[in-house]
């Protein structure tokens, strides 16, 4: 603690006054917060938690108190929210904190910046250079864990065959696998030597490879009780081992390296043997719904072979039946053919007949018929050539007039035209659907286009 001369030397921060001139309050406060906050480092103080308050705006107030004494202490928000557990009132604890003054008051009081239960600061420094050191080796890393089976042949479990968690476990898995094997592997999860022995039980039950997925569990307790799963040779035995291995150690809010290093994390025991266990009921169900389907899709496909058997009984006849029905259709066209030629022969022989008795009543004068079929045929012949003019001039006109609305043009000009798979043209937007292929017809070809999305808009061209 810094001897009282040294407050003498903080003074010369105050304004130099006369000496019969008063002080306000305000700055005296000011000066001697100053000279606090100056004096003392920010120190470790441990004590008991009384009269605790959480204000509306998240900030705590509350004393620190022993034998001797107490002191006033507040811990605002964005530091008490890093804090890892909610004090109570008695709980001895120790804080971080600064000496400063409250200057609207006057009162003493202790600024904390960082909170810990009182004789786990050690350990808790020990758990965090162990985190930082593992971490940087790579046990840590996503990469290198492994996905835990979701239909395991055989489960394995270490951890105390008195722990109450095992009871948990076994209970869970019996409900949701009963049907997968379950391997105890017996170890102490606490005292002088149990990291040790639970690193060589995860290597033995590694290296005998009878379970697909271990878990590793105890339950809650205090950061000494869990302290085994905190051991680097815990960690480096997770780490090594060819089963992946489930971590399920403490309550949901106690996280020991164990944890982090495991290739999964379960908030509890029971949850670890939830995360390897697969649901029996609804495997079970799931077997009963395939198994339902599949029984319908066998009748249905039955029911249409079916069908189409009958259909095809239905068209198959006799050889000899088909041959007698197409030799009377043979018989029933040959008479019908006789028939009608034997009229058409009869029927033209009298037209002829009749056409050879008009022909010579009127059989015109041929010099006569001749000069006027010459002077017809030049009529007729300049009349073909004026008409043939004007027939010329009108193609040529109807010519450009169906050039310019030629499709062709009208696609040189900047037009598509779009074609569903049918070969329908679409003209609305009604008709195009995200995810259906168009044919687009353009000026130099053809195209396929996939419709990622359709946003119809009012209006056109």
């Amino acid at each position: 603690m810094p001897e009282p001369q040294n407050f003498s030397r903080e003074m010369p921060s105050m304004p130099a006054r006369n000496p019969r001139e008063a002080i306000p309050v305000g700055e005296l406060n000011h000066a001697i917060a100053t000279m606090l906050e100056r004096g003392f480092p920010l120190t470790w103080v441990r004590g008991e938690i009384s009269n605790f308050t959480r204000a509306a705006s998240g900030h705590w107030y509350f004393s620190l108190k022993d034998a001797r004494a107490q002191i006033r202490c507040v811990m605002f928000r964005g530091r008490n929210q890093h804090v890892d557990f909610t004090p109570r009132e008695g709980e001895a604890v120790e804080v971080r904190a600064v000496v400063t003054l409250y200057e609207a008051r006057g009162d003493l009081q202790l600024g904390v910046e960082a909170m810990r239960r009182a004789g786990l600061g050690n350990l808790y420094e020990a758990f965090l250079r162990l985190k930082e050191k593992l971490a940087q080796a790579g046990l840590f890393a996503p990469e290198r864990k492994r996905p835990v089976p979701s239909h395991p042949r055989a489960i394995g479990i270490v951890t105390s065959l008195q722990a109450a968690a095992l009871r948990d476990v076994l209970t869970t898995l019996r409900r949701r696998a009963p049907h997968v094997p379950v391997t105890v592997y017996p170890v102490p999860v606490q005292g002088a030597g149990a990291a040790q022995k639970i690193a060589d039980m995860l290597d033995q039950a590694s290296a005998r490879r009878e379970c697909d997925v271990i878990i590793l569990c105890r339950g809650g307790g205090s950061i000494e009780d869990l302290w085994s799963f905190n051991e680097e040779v815990v960690a480096h035995a997770i780490a090594r081992s060819a089963v992946p291995v489930v971590s399920g150690v403490g309550h949901e809010t106690d996280f020991t390296i164990a944890d982090f290093v495991a290739d999964v994390r379960a908030p509890t025991p029971t949850g670890a043997a939830e995360l390897v266990s697969p649901d029996r009921g609804h495997l079970l169900a799931l077997t009963r719904r395939a198994g339902d389907a599949l029984v319908q899709s066998m009748r249905r496909e039955l029911d249409r072979r079916a069908q189409h058997l009958d259909w095809l009984a239905r068209r198959v006849r006799s050889p000899q039946a088909q041959l007698q029905e197409r030799r009377a259709r043979v018989d029933n066209l040959a008479r019908h053919l006789r028939s009608a030629l034997r009229e058409t022969v009869v029927a033209q022989r009298h037209r002829q007949q009749l056409l050879a008795m008009r022909w010579t009543a009127c059989r015109p004068d041929m010099a006569a018929a001749s000069a006027d079929v010459a002077r017809l045929s030049q009529r007729l012949q300049a009349a073909a050539i004026r008409t043939h003019e004007r027939q010329t001039q009108r193609l040529a006109r109807v010519a450009g007039a169906l050039e310019l609305l030629a499709p062709q043009r009208t696609l040189e000009r900047g037009y598509a035209v779009l074609l569903d798979q049918r070969g329908r043209a679409l003209r609305s937007p009604a008709e195009l659907r995200a995810g259906s292929v168009v044919e687009a017809h353009l000026a130099d070809g053809v195209a396929d286009i996939a419709i990622a999305g359709v946003q119809a808009k009012l209006g056109g061209i």
